[in-house]
């Protein structure tokens, strides 16, 4: 006869946040929260949140926003990251997943179903650090939709520390060594990029962030000197653009950070000269978080995080990485260096054919941004036609002229078959929070009247 001995393994958890008690992790121009303040007001949090298995954050103070993802986590929840704050795309999730409720820190004209309003007054509890099982679902992040319908993206504790350790060696030789750096983000936290550089790395790393999330030139001025250095701006090539074109003066920076869109060397390069610091971009996706940087101004190759092995593929590409529990595939087309790095060569899904000629999407678009006159614009193809079975090269531009003047001048360098028909001018882009260009949202601005 035998005996079935059953032991008990401890499970694995990871504090929650790191470093000392009188850390600064989140600053305004008003006030600065010290670690031991925040953890604080997290089990605070933690304790006083509805039951469920799903939250949603919908917090515009970053602060407050860190303190309810860590509450949600120390309370075994799951954050949901849905690609846009919009009623529609809110009541979708909440209809996909019942257990689920709405957070907030403000008094919504329509919230929607199960929200609840953080106190005003955060409450605090005192205790030990908090600690996350490495293997909780603590966030589903969720793509933007720019190629298709929003896919879930699982990520687990461990996933995120791994991938924050992975991003602070691939920051931290912009500012001296030693140094605590102040970050200013204009990217929404709800957003994998967001999260990445405004949550997890003051969480999970010496650095801290500011509570705001500016907007405008001027805004992003003001928040910047409400940093100490070394300051940090975490950005995209939309807020660039306006800053570089605008008149405002910014305080000295260790650094700027861009992703959510192709960066061109011509504007990292304008940057860098008018700021008078490198200009550094992050490639990534919901799906693999970051997973490569580079100099723009002067480096067409990325470099892979430590960790990361990107493997061309026939459709795409492979992404092997330490935080990911298993290889993902991207569409993204990469061209392999001799030296472990590599170049993007576009998406599949971009790349065009038509009479026997070629052309990529991603191209045209910077041609079309290259017209004088044009301040903003995107081509796009629109679903094939059952007759001919090619979709139609379609275009979209915010422009000080007129389409015919905008055509005249691409016809100097597109192929006629590659000509967008039709081309619209339209007040502004359709682009989300982070400077992406939904589908649905091209299409319908399309089918609307001309400016």
């Amino acid at each position: 006869m035998s005996a079935v001995i059953q032991t008990n393994q401890p499970v694995a958890t990871s504090p929650l946040a790191t470093g000392g008690a009188d850390r600064v992790i989140v600053f305004d121009g008003e006030r600065q929260a010290t670690l031991a303040a925040f953890l604080g007001q997290v089990r605070g949090l933690a304790a006083a949140l509805p039951p469920g298995r799903h939250a949603i954050n919908l917090c515009e103070d970053r602060y407050r926003f860190l303190v309810a993802f860590c509450a949600v986590a120390v309370r075994g929840q799951t954050t949901l990251l849905p690609p846009s704050r919009a009623p529609a795309v809110i009541a979708d999730e909440l209809r996909r997943h019942g257990d689920c409720y709405c957070l907030g820190d403000g008094e919504l004209v329509d919230p929607p179903p199960h929200y609840w309003r953080l106190p005003a007054i955060l409450p605090e509890l005192p205790g030990d650090a908090p600690c996350v099982e490495d293997d909780a679902l603590v966030a589903i992040g969720f793509t933007s939709g720019s190629t298709g319908e929003p896919k879930p993206n699982p990520k687990t504790w461990q996933g995120f520390r791994t991938s924050s350790a992975q991003n602070l060696a691939a920051l931290g030789d912009l500012w001296p060594a030693g140094t605590q750096p102040q970050l200013v983000a204009t990217v929404p936290p709800q957003h994998m990029y967001g999260m990445e550089m405004s949550v997890l790395l003051p969480l999970l790393g010496e650095v801290a962030i500011h509570a705001a999330r500016p907007f405008f030139p001027e805004d992003i001025a003001r928040a910047l000197r409400d940093a100490h250095a070394p300051r940090v701006l975490v950005t995209t090539p939309v807020h660039l653009r306006a800053l570089v074109e605008s008149s405002v003066e910014l305080p000295s920076m260790a650094g700027i950070v861009s992703a959510t869109a192709p960066l061109s060397a011509t504007l990292a390069s304008a940057a860098e000269s008018r700021f008078g610091c490198e200009v550094r971009e992050v490639f990534g996706s919901t799906e693999t978080c970051v997973i490569a940087r580079r100099r723009t101004a002067c480096e067409e190759a990325w470099t892979p995080l430590p960790g990361v092995h990107v493997q061309p593929q026939p459709d795409g590409s492979l992404v092997h990485a330490r935080h990911l529990p298993a290889p993902v595939a991207l569409a993204d087309l990469v061209e392999a260096t001799p030296d472990g790095r590599f170049i993007l060569r576009g998406r599949q899904a971009d790349l065009l054919e038509i009479a026997g000629k070629r052309a990529s999407l991603g191209d045209l678009t910077r041609q079309l941004q290259a017209v004088p006159g044009v301040r903003d614009g995107v081509v796009f193809q629109l679903d094939a036609c059952p007759t001919r079975g090619v979709g139609r090269i379609a275009a979209l531009a915010v422009a000080d002229i007129d389409e015919a003047s905008i055509l005249d001048v691409l016809r100097r360098g597109i192929d006629p078959v590659f000509l967008p028909r039709p081309l619209r001018r339209v007040s502004a882009l359709p682009r989300n929070e982070t400077g992406k260009l939904p589908r649905a949202a091209l299409l319908s601005l399309l089918q609307g009247d001309v400016q």
